[in-house]
């Protein structure tokens, strides 16, 4: 991937500054290409491209299209057998207004089928449940399975009730601070870059000396971008330019959750990347920045 040093350096010093009340001049024209570029990724056929489409679902409903994402989505959700795959579908339901679709991902927790609990669980922490956080707290309790400890951590301590938020909350803090398995620790900085606080930071902060993994690096400081913090801000903006494709594309999600409008021209140039999740998620940081 070619670079643009000037260009760089000049994003890089502006680096972090908020959006406006007005976002992202955003014209009708670049508006359609992201939509264009969601649409195709919502669409795509490949056997690799489930996860991609699903991506795609959840930014045209962030750009105001659910009618379309339900429409598309609900025949899926009456033929899908993998439980997983159910998973994202509901989720996506649930994020484009049906809410009732969240008792299907409760469902699948209270099963007896594994495949699909991390799933379900990250899903829960993504959208939100209105109902019973009993099969949650259950697997949250259960301690038998890091990622599902985790996931169920998460979607208590930004859903639950205020004791299972604080438990919540303390767990991540716990697995973050003496976690050894990068792959692990780099899901709680994931989740508190999102909903912790500034104190956070330096939490996160002080793992990054203990990994030599380029992609768990990049998570831990685009979640302290994401909670304010300068350098990680910069690294966004760096990371975009990442040989990478995962890099790029998680950078571009947190890009545009961050509110860092000097991404712009590399999201845009990311709109013709070759990898389809990273395309998505450009388009999907560009309508964010635009709203």
């Amino acid at each position: 991937m070619k670079l643009f040093p000037l260009l760089t350096l000049l994003l890089l010093i502006a680096a972090c500054s908020p959006v406006t009340d007005d976002g992202l001049s955003f014209d009708e024209s670049s508006h359609e290409t992201c939509l264009t570029v969601l649409r195709d990724g919502l669409n795509a056929k490949g056997e690799d491209d489930f996860w991609a489409s699903i991506h795609a679902a959840e930014a045209l409903t962030l750009a105001g299209k659910e009618d379309e994402v339900r429409a598309f989505l609900e025949p899926k959700l009456e033929t899908e057998k993998d439980d997983q795959k159910r998973v994202g579908i509901s989720r996506e339901l649930v994020r484009a207004g049906d809410r009732e679709k969240a008792e299907i991902m409760l469902g699948i927790l209270k099963g007896d089928n594994r495949h699909g609990f991390v799933h379900a669980a990250e899903s829960l922490y993504k959208v939100g449940f209105d109902g019973d956080e009993a099969p949650l707290v259950m697997h949250f309790q259960s301690n038998d399975d890091p990622r599902l400890l985790l996931m169920t951590a998460a979607a208590l301590a930004k859903h639950g009730s205020p004791e299972m938020k604080k438990e919540g909350f303390a767990t991540l803090r716990s697995v973050l601070e003496k976690e050894s398995d990068p792959a692990t620790y780099r899901l709680p900085a994931w989740v508190l870059g999102r909903i912790g606080d500034s104190s956070d930071i330096p939490r996160i902060r002080a793992r990054i000396p203990d990994t030599d993994d380029p992609l768990v690096e990049a998570f831990l400081y685009h979640s302290i971008g994401l909670l304010g913090d300068e350098e990680g801000c910069k690294k966004i903006l760096t990371n975009l330019q990442s040989d990478d494709a995962a890099i790029r594309t998680y950078a571009a999600v947190f890009a545009g959750e961050s509110g860092i409008t000097e991404a712009a021209p590399f999201l845009t140039k990311q709109l013709e990347d070759e990898n389809l999740d990273a395309r998505i998620r450009a388009a999907q940081a560009l309508i964010v920045l635009s709203q």
